[in-house]
């Protein structure tokens, strides 16, 4: 009898434009690891039956996206530390015979922070967040977790102060005008919003108040090189871009999935960001 070959999937809606297929895609061959990874677009209507019958299918796991995270957080047997923190998942595994949810956003987050600059957490004591939605949650956990003090800025301050109250007031809350202030003593600039993404308003922020070495970081990924980013460079700052951290937050679930940890290689990153240009 043969082995079967174990598969794993992305399940959103919409789900055509992941690059979740391309990335493990890329790791299952040129590791030579045997395994398929697949896109599952479920509406809201049929996840809670796709969940269920997830393992029936097939699946030994799956990744989890818009708009599913929060239903993945609730129809799980039990959650890993990150996920219970940030209230959303976005990997599933089985252990024994029970789905298990975690999230692996704000690993993804700092692993690629850490590559990029490995003396961030030595140079960072405050951080300012622009955003206040999934990302700035994953964000903010990492951040926390260091005893980084957080600054949290949106336009909409009572979505900023519901985070805030989630992450037991830890992080001060701010409007958009506070933010010259916040700079001038912050280590580290977060963005978290859609701005500057394609498709999307520039992100309009004087980055001349931050002091020398202070860090920029732009979870937008489309484009790779942001307006936020161009500045931050031509302002003498440090800065990390959000392909990185889309790419190490798929290593823990191919881990899980396929029994291997993969490496996010410059090879990796290539072809990626040649797809990225694709689109934009």
């Amino acid at each position: 009898m043969s082995e079967t070959i174990p598969k794993a999937c992305v399940i959103g809606d919409p789900v055509a434009h992941s690059r979740s297929p391309l990335l493990h895609g890329y790791w299952l061959k040129t590791l030579g690891v045997p395994g398929t990874y697949d896109r599952e677009r479920v509406t809201a209507a049929e996840f809670d039956g796709f969940i269920s019958g997830l393992r029936r299918q097939g699946y030994v796991g799956a990744n989890v996206t818009i708009p599913h995270k929060e239903a993945a957080f609730r129809a799980v047997a039990r959650r890993d530390q990150a996920a219970e923190a940030i209230g959303a998942v976005n990997t599933l595994w089985y252990e024994g015979g029970a789905l298990v949810g975690g999230n692996t956003d704000a690993y993804g987050f700092e692993a690629h922070l850490a590559a990029t600059i490995p003396e961030w957490a030595r140079d960072t004591s405050r951080a300012v967040i622009l955003g206040a939605g999934g990302a700035a949650r994953a964000v903010v956990h990492a951040l926390l977790d260091r005893g980084v003090e957080v600054a949290l800025v949106n336009r909409t301050l009572p979505r900023a102060r519901e985070l805030a109250h989630h992450f037991g007031g830890r992080p001060s809350v701010h409007s958009f005008d506070a933010t010259p202030q916040l700079l001038a003593t912050a280590d580290l600039l977060v963005n978290t919003t859609s701005l500057g993404m394609a498709g999307h308003d520039a992100l309009a922020i004087d980055l001349s108040l931050m002091k020398a070495g202070a860090i920029v970081y732009d979870v937008v990924y489309v484009p790779v090189d942001t307006g936020l980013l161009r500045s931050a460079r031509q302002a003498g700052l440090r800065t990390v871009d959000g392909l990185g951290m889309l790419l190490h937050q798929a290593v823990p679930g191919f881990a899980k999935w396929f029994g291997v940890t993969p490496a996010v290689t410059p090879a990796l990153r290539s072809l990626i960001e040649a797809d990225i240009g694709k689109s934009t």
